[in-house]
């Protein structure tokens, strides 16, 4: 068997997609920023979920606040193979995403905060006897990260905001046969391979805020990239032509990944009592990700499988407007543009997508208030290729995604 077959597997066991941003980044970190498409992220300073985009932005509160939030994420992905007809439904499974933040200002100068988020992850799961079973399967990351921030600020004008992170990041992968098991004698549902692995990575943020005047804001961020090297994994080879073991035989073996990292600008203007405008710009480096590699000693010369990617550098447009109904309610709505970073495969689909969001704020007391959001993704459908171990194989993707999200705001 070449290596270079199974070299979706370096690609899945780190990089799950959630098939509803680009590439296989997750930017559900809020309700209130989910209704307005996350246009102005880091300038509003509505609550303390500002700080996952621009920890400067801590010091637009004078109380301590806490904000939780849940996302349910629904995507509906179909694929099909157009080269052996077979069909695989819903193959991103629903997802419950969580996150936590607590901003404290210390005196005009000085603040701090904590957050504990997500920034990718998700599943993908394949029926077990799908003609592309050697490149599709189950695919499953979770990722948590722990992000403290600490902001200062410079005049009436400028703050500035920084952190560190600590991302834990836990895969599992299983793949089968698939169409090629009619050549090797077995039922396409065979096991292929297993493989599992947690990890951790670290990495730092900073941000800029610059206040034209108390309606006009202007935001800048940066979060670097994050290195997750997955050592002694658990690699089990189903068949036995990988490592020339016995099938079903288990190894160690490694992979390292380096995840991208973003550039984001923000504005908020606020026109008048009730109207409010903002928009942001993001752009991820996914072009530094260009090779993926997972080494073993139980393999020959210690390379399990190797692959070169094609990633560019992506760009998310987003826009959007809040409006005050009266003292207790305002209500949002969005729009972005994410464009497509990498070539689609089946376990991670890119494309062009589209969201169209909605969300409210309840103002319940002075001190306490909910939040809605409700986004609709309208991901281009297209059709592309991969190579397994039956040759190559022509796909089509097509599908939306649906998030709903709440949260909780208390001010202390």
């Amino acid at each position: 068997m070449k290596k270079t077959q199974y070299s979706l597997l370096a690609l899945s066991i780190a990089l799950a997609s959630q098939v509803h941003a680009a590439g296989f980044q997750v930017v559900e970190h809020s309700a209130s920023g989910l209704g307005r498409a996350f246009s102005g992220d880091g300038a509003i300073g509505d609550n303390a979920s500002e700080m996952s985009a621009n920890a400067a932005s801590m010091m637009l509160f004078d109380r301590a606040q806490f904000s939780g939030a849940v996302s349910y994420i629904d995507p509906e992905i179909d694929v099909k193979s157009n080269t052996y007809g077979d069909e695989a439904n819903d193959i991103a499974p629903s997802q419950v995403v969580p996150a936590f933040y607590y901003v404290q200002p210390v005196n005009d100068k000085w603040a701090w905060g904590i957050g504990m988020f997500t920034d990718y992850g998700v599943s993908t799961d394949y029926p077990s006897d799908f003609s592309g079973g050697d490149m599709a399967g189950h695919t499953s990351l979770t990722t948590f990260k722990f992000n403290p921030n600490v902001a200062y600020r410079l005049n009436e004008q400028f703050s500035i905001g920084a952190g560190v992170n600590v991302t834990y990041a836990k895969a599992k992968l299983e793949r089968n046969v698939g169409i090629a098991g009619s050549q090797l004698g077995v039922p396409s549902s065979t096991s292929l391979l297993k493989m599992e692995g947690d990890a951790f990575g670290y990495g730092w943020n900073v941000g800029a805020l610059f206040e034209l005047d108390k309606n006009n804001r202007f935001s800048a961020s940066y979060r670097s990239d994050v290195k997750l090297k997955f050592k002694d994994g658990d690699f089990t080879d189903g068949t036995g032509l990988i490592t020339g073991k016995q099938p079903g035989s288990t190894s160690n073996a490694d992979l390292e990944i380096e995840l991208p990292d973003i550039l984001e600008l923000s504005g908020f203007h606020q026109l008048n009592q009730q109207w409010a405008v903002h928009y942001s710009w993001q752009w991820t480096n996914y072009s530094k990700f260009s090779e993926l590699k997972a080494t073993s000693n139980a393999c020959s010369d210690g390379t399990c499988f190797t692959k070169s990617e094609s990633y560019s550098d992506n760009q998310r447009w987003s826009i959007g407007t809040t409006y005050a109904v009266n003292e207790q309610w305002l209500v949002r709505a969005g729009f972005a543009y994410d464009e497509q970073a990498g070539k689609a495969t089946l376990s991670i689909p890119d494309t062009d997508r589209y969201w169209y969001t909605a969300g409210l704020t309840y103002l319940w007391t002075q001190d306490l208030s909910l939040d809605a959001g409700f986004a609709y993704i309208d991901g281009k459908s297209g059709n592309f290729t991969e190579t397994g171990l039956a040759g190559k194989q022509e796909f089509h993707s097509s599908g939306p995604a649906y998030i709903g999200a709440i949260q909780l705001n208390y001010a202390f």
